[in-house]
């Protein structure tokens, strides 16, 4: 095992004193570590992974999908069915569904939360995933152009400006009952046209921002902006206390950058299927101190295991395999789980660990470009040159960053969607290093050592801007591949880099306002579909944060969503990936995740190894509760 450093025995003492002092409720049955906090409850305004796992554990979709098969279970509904060309869709609501207060989810709690997603005023980042739905983008664009109108139309006094905007409302209600294809037919039958087939539509109906909410609650915190036309959205409807949901879990603390805890909803109609009564997920930013914290026994599992020290935990993983290698198969021939096999070897000694797991999974790590013709500070942005990006993006040699620095054997990254991971669908190979062609195309592109410096310059004599790379605070390996990648650009195009790292909350103000030239990123995908990839880079969409937009790419995919041919769909949509990721490089791929995961296997079962890594919180099954964790507090 990893000895435990002194300054991180202290940070540890310091985050578990923390928890001690503050906690007044036993510890939770299962508790799990993560280095960031949700960033909303609200599922139909999530897109990060940590939220979305919440969100399944909070509300309840029409269907769930098994996260073992793939298979989709009934969730809400209890039962759908479709016309032959798959537009048309009938989901019966259960009787027995109901919110965490007690009051009845109807197939109305869906149009209102899908309403949500398609307004405007909502923000949310998966806004076009509902334009799937007949009438639905235009919707949305009716709804954008009048509330433009109402901003800029003069008004005679502050009361008729506030009447015209509840007229608005009253008018975009109306259309969407009229012209959008979803309709509660009753208290528990929900129809939906699509206009379009959507082979991964029950996929969509499983993912957490399809989730409904509870209308009459939210509805109590919002209000009409009269200057915007905009319904404003107070997001107090999310506290402990507050918060009303209709999954296995309700709400029963959230302390903001330090705790969640859900317990056992007494409501959810499927009680048999949950098996702890209380988790807590705890936000511990430092990855060496959530290791430590598993290490004493006050966190079951960490979730995102990324410590300075990781490589060797793997080397003592990968020891003790070996040692017990023949006895480990041979569980495994006979039908045992790997956990199974696992907590069936000998003790570890302290060389040894048998709690480190990794996965392959359904997701990339990339950096991107900022593509908007200028910067956040209104400078010309060079990057706005497809060339440039390119020159870029072959000048960063993948490989020594993977082997070399990271050390934690990800596979490194051609394409942005995982070779292999979507059954039928080969990714394009992507752009190779060479340093040479890099150069050739920054000169290409005007910029040109012009003095004999090894600097770029243009032909008004002016040097190549410092790139400013953004990447978040609280995981080493984010600061370690920027310097790397500042060293390359350096040496093999001369240009400087300048590294800012910033916390969460702030990386992403600064990506949706375009505050970056090069940002690290990544996205795992949603649904079984090339799709939930090549969207992130469609003009418009709410995740691109790079603002990269090509109408023979937005065509493309187009095109794809209206093909019936399995084959020539899947040509539209390789075709479009090999623009993103050899032609215009809007993103630098640079490895396909693999998840760590850090847990005991003799005492916590239940967790996914699917490449899709869509683990359950009320799948999460304690087998030994009293052989490891903290006493309750007082």
């Amino acid at each position: 095992m990893i000895k435990l450093a002194a300054p991180f025995l202290l940070l540890l003492g310091a985050v578990l004193l923390s928890m001690a002092l503050e906690q007044r409720l036993p510890r939770a049955d299962v508790v799990v570590s993560q280095t960031q906090d949700c960033f909303t409850l609200d599922p139909q305004r999530m897109s990060y992974m940590h939220d979305l796992r919440m969100a399944r554990s909070l509300y309840e979709g029409l269907v769930r999908r098994n996260n073992q098969t793939g298979a989709f279970t009934p969730g809400m509904a209890e039962s759908w069915e479709s016309n032959e060309d798959g537009t048309e869709w009938i989901f019966k609501i259960r009787e027995s569904a109901r919110w965490s207060n007690g009051d009845p989810v109807t197939a109305e709690d869906f149009v209102y939360a899908w309403r949500r997603a398609l307004m405007p005023d909502t923000a949310a980042d998966y806004t076009d995933l509902f334009f799937a739905i007949e009438g639905a983008e235009e919707f949305f664009n009716r709804r954008m152009q009048r509330t433009t109108r109402h901003a800029t139309t003069p008004y005679d006094n502050p009361r008729e400006q506030l009447e015209g905007a509840k007229s608005l409302l009253e008018e975009t209600l109306v259309d969407f009952q009229q012209n959008v294809g979803l309709t509660a037919l009753d208290d528990h039958t929900l129809e939906v046209r699509l206009k379009l087939p959507l082979a991964y539509f029950l996929d969509l109906c499983a993912f957490s921002v399809f989730a409904p909410v509870h209308s009459e609650l939210v509805e109590k915190h919002v209000s009409l902006d009269p200057d915007t036309g905009m319904i404003v959205q107070d997001h107090g409807w999310t506290r402990a206390g507050t918060l009303i949901s209709n999954g296995p879990f309700k709400l029963e603390r959230r302390r903001i950058k330090h705790d969640i805890r859900i317990e056992r909803n007494p409501y959810y109609w499927n009680q048999e299927v949950v098996m702890p009564d209380s988790v807590e997920v705890v936000c511990i930013e430092d990855p060496n101190t959530s290791v430590l914290a598993f290490e004493v026994g006050s966190v079951d599992w960490v979730s995102e295991v990324s410590a300075e020290y990781l490589a060797d935990m793997m080397d003592e993983q990968s020891d003790y395999i070996t040692t017990h290698g023949d006895q480990y198969q041979e569980s495994l021939e006979l039908g045992s789980t790997i956990d199974e096999a696992l907590a069936a070897l000998p003790e570890p000694n302290q060389k040894e660990r048998r709690d480190l797991h990794t996965n392959t999974a359904f997701g990339t790590f990339f950096f991107g470009f900022n593509c908007r013709p200028t910067l956040g500070d209104g400078s010309p942005n060079p990057l706005h040159d497809p060339r440039v990006r390119k020159a870029l993006a072959m000048a960063i040699d993948k490989e020594v960053i993977v082997e070399k620095v990271l050390r934690t054997n990800e596979p490194v990254a051609g394409s942005l969607v995982p070779p292999g991971s979507i059954p039928g669908y080969t990714p394009p190979a992507g752009t190779p290093h060479d340093p040479e062609e890099a150069k050739r195309l920054l000169e290409s592109a005007g910029w040109i050592d012009r003095n004999g410096d090894s600097v770029p310059e243009n032909e008004r004599g002016e040097v190549f801007p410092p790139i400013d790379l953004l990447y978040t605070t609280g995981t080493a390996r984010y600061q370690d591949m920027a310097l790397s990648m500042r060293e390359m650009w350096k040496a093999e195009l001369g240009i400087e880099t300048n590294l800012r790292s910033k916390d969460t909350k702030s990386y992403r103000a600064d990506l949706k306002q375009g505050n970056f030239m090069v940002a690290r990123g990544g996205w795992y995908g949603d649904y079984g579909d090339p799709m939930t990839f090549l969207e992130l880079s469609e003009t418009g969409t709410g995740n691109n944060d790079r603002k990269y937009s090509n109408a023979l790419y937005d065509d493309l995919l187009q095109q794809a969503r209206q093909t019936a041919d399995l084959n020539e769909r899947t040509a539209m949509l390789h075709e479009a990936e090999r623009m993103i990721i050899q032609d215009d490089h809007p993103i630098l791929p640079l490895y396909h995740y693999t998840t760590t995961y850090l847990y005991d296997p003799t005492r916590i079962r239940g967790l996914s190894r699917h490449p899709r890594l869509q683990q359950e919180y009320w799948q999460l099954e304690v087998l030994n509760p009293s052989s490891t964790g903290p006493p309750e507090a007082e």
